[in-house]
């Protein structure tokens, strides 16, 4: 009999438990996915797109720029913009951590909307975007997607961030909806805690499956957009897969592949490739934190 290391078994269950919390993030975000049919010319239903949000359909982390807004409505202070923009750098640049920093980051993902409604953290995600992200938007990325709608398939984001805020960033983008993080509710209100995973890597593929089977897509007529290899779970799910403002490996991998690649930067940001997109909100989220100290010292307008 060949005994398994005790250390050996304790990875094969995290393992496990990762596939199964993933597979429950997807199952969740599927069910919580707001479902528009098809448009009216030409349906085209069994096809559909599905976009990445941080840098592929929007310059930067869509969840930095939502905590920055809460953060300026004195939600939460500087400092707990700094811890939470940090964890989750770590685990954008890592993808996968150790035991206890994935069970921390997880658990505290959510943490600064514990205990608040779910409309109010929705009203003021509208109000987030008009400030923070309406202007954030690819032009090129909008495009893509609008081609897809012009020839009458859905399109969805799938994000990491919290289904609502990506709900409201379809919206307003036209898009038929989205699959993101799902938060746990009671009663109205926000836990703090998450369904499952984070919507990242595995978790993002299984999402998509789950609406796929649910809205009878046919996978290998789809297409998938992002920026970062640790969606590559999603994008070798779907028949086409495309790179936008792509990271170092996911460049090399769809170079390899022979994917397309649409680059929608110029100048310095396109010099920024593979730099993480929510690292690079973690040194901003100093500079964010330095700017609200100060103003609260000077009461000057941030």
């Amino acid at each position: 009999m060949t005994r398994v290391p005790f250390r050996g078994r304790a990875r094969a269950h995290e393992a496990t438990d990762h596939e199964t919390r993933a597979h429950a993030a997807g199952e969740a975000s599927a069910a919580a996915a707001e479902v528009a049919a098809p448009p009216a010319a030409q349906p085209d239903p069994t096809a559909a797109a599905f976009f990445d949000v941080d840098n592929t359909m929007m310059m930067g982390a869509s969840l930095f720029w939502f905590a920055r807004g809460l953060a300026a409505r004195k939600y939460f202070t500087a400092r707990d913009v700094a811890s939470f923009v940090w964890q989750q750098a770590k685990f954008r640049i890592a993808g996968s951590e150790s035991a206890d920093d994935m069970h921390t980051i997880r658990d505290n993902a959510l943490s600064f909307v514990a205990g608040r409604s779910v409309s109010e953290i929705v009203q003021a995600g509208e109000e987030i975007y008009d400030e923070l992200m309406a202007d954030r938007i690819w032009n090129g990325t909008r495009m893509l997607a609008q081609k897809h709608l012009d020839a009458g398939q859905r399109v969805w984001l799938v994000t990491a961030t919290p289904v609502e805020l990506a709900r409201i960033i379809a919206r307003r983008l036209g898009l038929t909806g989205a699959l993101g993080t799902v938060a746990e509710v009671k009663d109205g209100q926000y836990t703090g805690r998450l369904v499952g995973e984070l919507m990242h890597g595995e978790a993002k593929a299984e999402a998509v499956r789950a609406l796929a089977a649910r809205e009878g897509l046919d996978l290998s007529r789809c297409t998938a957009y992002s920026d970062s290899s640790n969606d590559l779970p999603m994008l070798t799910l779907v028949g086409t897969a495309v790179a936008v403002n792509p990271d170092t490996e996911l460049r090399s991998v769809a170079r390899s592949r022979g994917w397309r690649v649409s680059d929608f930067r110029t100048g310095r940001k396109a010099a920024k490739i593979g730099v993480p997109t929510v690292a690079a909100a973690a040194l901003s989220g100093g500079l964010v934190g330095g700017a609200i100290a100060l103003r609260r010292r000077n009461k000057l307008r941030f």
